[in-house]
């Protein structure tokens, strides 16, 4: 078997990844940049290509792109430290087998060459993708997960149906799935169901004629026209009443439709994509929504995580919504501090995305300096019981402290300071890991420490094993 191809510009990631194929017994050839693998493909071939996305001179993608010319059944695992649905779509675009965002797990890495060495046996093509959309980010792997198949879905006219609760950006992931699909040069009509009273809902979606009820001047065309060779988004389709579930599920069989008070059947080629923050399973059980267009509009079914569930998200996502803001407002970006930060990112976020870019708004506007620390958050966020004991708790922290320092000199320790630091730095840690449920990543950001140090300081405490 030929080996391995390891391109990353980052001398230590190529380092880490070379011990763990050492360890499996993988054979691997390593590579600064990625122009020294071109010229290697000259005289050699890989049975298996990692490469980092972005790296001076060409990028992992142009090298991809140029083996895919040479060697397209060659699968190729596209590393990045930029955690946007830009780099997922555009890696799996050029042919990649699969994504992997930085920092990962080593294990997980090499698990993924091992599938792409099976994969480079079998000779069987990589799935391709489109490009990209804004202001989709994420870095947690349920997010990841949610831009793979929006890679997946990229050349598929199928009906998908989005879940999720409200704020978390099902209209995003709608629209970035129309912008890569075959149909992204046509429209993208959006319509939320539970907004439209019922006696204007039908006349939305499949229009009506001239004279068909009172009020009805003209001919008016429906979304599903407007659609016609494009996406429809029926967002909250789980409110939409009896009546017009049995409309859509006749569209949805046949593909034709007819205007209020028309005569004629209208045809139009649309893709559906259903959303809605409630559980149709259900409502199908309650008899609140018709089972066999449950089972059309359930054809592939993505479910988009709660804000709770990718906390590590919540400073990437601050970030971005705060620069928004401020270029909308033509101002300045705020600032959070390290504390801020921290806070912020304990939070429930019940309207999760949604509820932070508005957050993010209200300190664009509200919060009286650059740099953004806790006491100028939202009241209603800060929580007054929480500030109004914070000094009582703090003091009763630092007199169990006291008591113990004058324990450790009264029997005659030495090394104190080493000692308590220790055990200090050990149950921040621990605690932290426990609250995030062994998340590093978010115990290290609500520690207001650097990822690398928490790691270095699981080693030296000895916590490594519970973790």
């Amino acid at each position: 078997m030929r080996p391995v191809w390891i391109i990353d510009d980052d001398k230590s990631i190529r380092w880490v990844i070379e011990k763990s194929l050492s360890r499996e017994g993988i054979v691997f050839r390593s590579f600064a940049a990625a122009q020294d693998a071109l010229d290697a493909l000259e005289d050699s071939a890989p049975q298996a290509v990692i490469s980092d996305i972005r790296m001076p001179g060409a990028s992992g993608l142009e090298f991809m792109q140029q083996l895919k010319a040479k060697l397209p059944a060659t699968p190729v695992i596209i590393m990045t430290a930029y955690s946007d649905l830009e780099s997922a779509v555009a890696a799996f675009q050029g042919g990649a087998f699969e994504y992997l965002p930085k920092p990962f797990d080593v294990d997980h890495a090499v698990e993924l060459i091992r599938r792409a060495l099976d994969e480079s046996v079998r000779k069987s093509p990589s799935e391709e993708i489109a490009s990209n959309v804004p202001e989709i980010l994420g870095s947690a792997p349920t997010m990841q997960e949610v831009f793979r198949a929006i890679g997946r879905l990229s050349q598929s006219h199928a009906t998908v149906l989005i879940t999720g609760e409200s704020g978390t950006g099902k209209e995003l992931v709608a629209l970035a799935l129309h912008r890569h699909s075959p149909r992204a040069a046509k429209s993208f009509i959006a319509i939320n169901t539970a907004a439209i009273p019922k006696d204007l809902l039908e006349s939305e979606l499949f229009g009506h004629e001239r004279g068909a009820f009172t009020g009805a001047a003209t001919m008016r065309r429906g979304r599903f026209e407007q659609a016609d060779g494009g996406t429809l988004f029926l967002d909250e389709i789980g409110d939409m009443p009896p009546e017009l579930q049995t409309r859509l599920l006749r569209v949805l069989s046949d593909g034709q439709f007819y205007r209020v008070g028309g005569h004629t059947p209208i045809t139009a080629s649309v893709r559906v994509i259903a959303a809605t923050h409630q559980d149709l399973d259900a409502r199908v059980k309650e008899g609140l929504f018709r089972e066999d267009l449950f089972h059309r509009l359930n054809v592939i079914r993505l479910r988009l995580p709660s804000l709770r569930e990718r906390r590590e998200d919540i400073p990437l996502l601050l970030k971005h919504f705060l620069a928004k803001s401020a270029r909308e407002l033509n101002v300045d970006a705020k600032r959070l501090s390290e504390p801020a930060l921290a806070f912020l990112s304990q939070q429930e976020f019940p309207g999760n995305v949604r509820q932070l870019e508005n957050l993010c708004h209200w300190i664009t506007v509200m919060a009286p300096a650059q740099t953004v620390e806790v006491p100028d958050l939202p009241a209603d966020m800060r929580g007054t019981a929480t500030d109004k004991h914070a000094a009582p708790i703090d003091n009763n922290w630092r007199r169990a402290l006291e008591r113990e320092v004058t324990a450790s000199l009264g029997r005659g320790e030495k090394e104190i300071f080493g000692g308590l630091n220790r055990s200090f730095e050990a149950a921040l840690i621990s605690k932290a890991l426990e609250h995030t449920g062994g998340r590093r990543i978010e115990a290290a950001t609500l520690l207001g420490i650097g990822r690398n140090t928490l790691t270095r300081k699981i080693q030296e405490l000895g916590l490594a094993s519970e973790g």
